[in-house]
C-alpha cells in the first residue's frame, strides 16, 4: 500500500485524531507496558514508558492483521525485534492511514513510529523520516481463473472494469495506464470486489495477493495474470528528527539481514526466499 505519496494511503470515513485510535491488543507474547522510564537503552526517548508504540492501519496481511486476537505480521515482527533491542515490548495502535504521510499521530505524541507496508516518497519525507527500506514491493494484476485476461495490457484492450484500493500508488499506476478504476477502501474490500464480480480484475500489492493465495478456495478461484514492477520500497516511519529511534530501527533490521532472522520472518510471512528480489536494495 498516491501520486507516490505512499502504497497505501487509506482515506476512511472522517476520524478525528484522537477518536481515530483504536488500542489493538498487544502484538507481543507479553502484555507488559505503559509503566517505567520513557528512556529506553540507546537513550531512545519513548512516548508511553516501556513499550514501544506502533501505528498501523489494520487490515494488511501480511504485514499486520489480527489473527486469534493477536496483531501479527511482517511488520510486527520486524519491529519487535526493535523492541526488543531496546528492552521494551511493542503495542500496536490501528490508526486512518490517511494520517500517517502527515506524520500526525507521530507528531501529536500518540505513536513511537509507524509501520503499515509504506512506500517510501519524496512527498511524504517532508513530514516524516524513513528508515532504510525494509521490503521492495511490486503490483499484481489479480483475475478469477478462467476470465481470459492475460495481463494489464490486455485488461485495457478488452476495457474490463479493474478495481484498486483508493489513493494507493497501485491506484495512481492504473489511473496513469489510462484506466478509471473502481476505488474500494481497504485490502479486504478489494478482493470482496472482485469475488462479487463488482471488478473483473484487481491491482493490489503483490506480498498482499501472496497472502490471499495462500488460502486454498481463492487459489482455486483466482490467479495473477500480470506482475507489475513499479519500483517501490517499503519503510517504516518516525517523527522528523528523531535519529535515535531511527538509529535502533535501522539497527535492528541490518542486524535481522546479517543474521538471518530477516529471511525467516520473510518466508514465515511473505512466501519464499529470493535475495536478488526480496532483499531491498539501496534507497
Amino acid at each position: 500500500m498516491n501520486t507516490l505519496s505512499g502504497r497505501r494511503t487509506r482515506v476512511l470515513a472522517a476520524t478525528t485524531a484522537t477518536a481515530g485510535l483504536l488500542l489493538v491488543a498487544a502484538c507481543t507474547s507479553s502484555d507488559d507496558g505503559g509503566s517505567g522510564s520513557k528512556t529506553a537503552a540507546g537513550g531512545v526517548e519513548l512516548v508511553k514508558g516501556g513499550q514501544l508504540t506502533t501505528c498501523t492501519h489494520l487490515p494488511y496481511p501480511p504485514f499486520q492483521s489480527e489473527i486469534d486476537g493477536k496483531v501479527q505480521g511482517f511488520d510486527v515482527s520486524l519491529i519487535d525485534l526493535v523492541a526488543k533491542d531496546l528492552g521494551v515490548k511493542q503495542k500496536v495502535l490501528d490508526t486512518p492511514f490517511e494520517n500517517f504521510k502527515t506524520g500526525a499521530f507521530l507528531n501529536s505524541g500518540d505513536c513511537d513510529l509507524a509501520a503499515a507496508g509504506m512506500t517510501i516518497t519524496e512527498e511524504r519525507k517532508k513530514n516524516v523520516d524513513f528508515s532504510d527500506p525494509y521490503f521492495d514491493a511490486t503490483q499484481a494484476l489479480l483475475v478469477a481463473k478462467g476470465s481470459g485476461i492475460s495481463s494489464l495490457a490486455d485488461a485495457k484492450a478488452k476495457k474490463v472494469k479493474l478495481g484498486a484500493q483508493a489513493q494507493t500508488t497501485g491506484e495512481d499506476y492504473v489511473k496513469g495506464q489510462g484506466f478509471d478504476p473502481v476505488s474500494f477502501e481497504s485490502s479486504d474490500a478489494v478482493l470482496n470486489g472482485l469475488r462479487a464480480d463488482q471488478v473483473k480484475a484487481v491491482v493490489i500489492d503483490y506480498p498482499v495477493v501472496q497472502g490471499w493465495l495462500k488460502n486454498k478456495a481463492n487459489a482455486d478461484a483466482f490467479q495473477v495474470a500480470d506482475n507489475i514492477n513499479t519500483g517501490e520500497q517499503y519503510g517504516f516511519t518516525v517523527k522528523k528528527g528523531n535519529t535515535k529511534l531511527l538509529a535502533a530501527v535501522n539497527k535492528a533490521l541490518a542486524d535481522a539481514k546479517a543474521d538471518g532472522t530477516y529471511k525467516k520472518l520473510y518466508e514465515q510471512w511473505i512466501g519464499p526466499y529470493d535475495e536478488s528480489v526480496a532483499s531491498p536494495s539501496a534507497s
